[in-house]
């Protein structure tokens, strides 16, 4: 199973770009859009960390205000063999 959370980062304006940079240079988080100091974010569990202690540590990035969170899902990886099957076999 994996862990993704949506995040509003907000920054102070001067420094959205290092945030950005600091955020895209972090496994398991990925920028979508930004706009006047605010970052939309999604972060996902990688197998060195959780979704919540990186969420965590971008509170210590330089120019960082708040951080939101927004949207949190659970997912199923593929292969998973505890996840039901909806196939018959015969």
């Amino acid at each position: 199973m994996t862990n993704i959370c949506g995040c509003l980062v907000h920054t102070m304006p001067e420094m959205t770009e290092q945030v950005i940079a600091a955020i895209d240079a972090t496994e398991g988080g990925e920028v979508h859009a930004h706009e006047d100091g605010r970052i939309v974010v999604t972060v996902e569990d990688t197998p060195d960390m959780r979704a919540s202690d990186q969420i965590m540590a971008m509170h210590q990035f330089p120019g960082v205000l708040t951080i939101t969170l927004t949207y949190h899902h659970f997912e199923e990886l593929d292969g998973n063999p505890a996840a039901p099957s909806t196939t018959q076999h015969h």
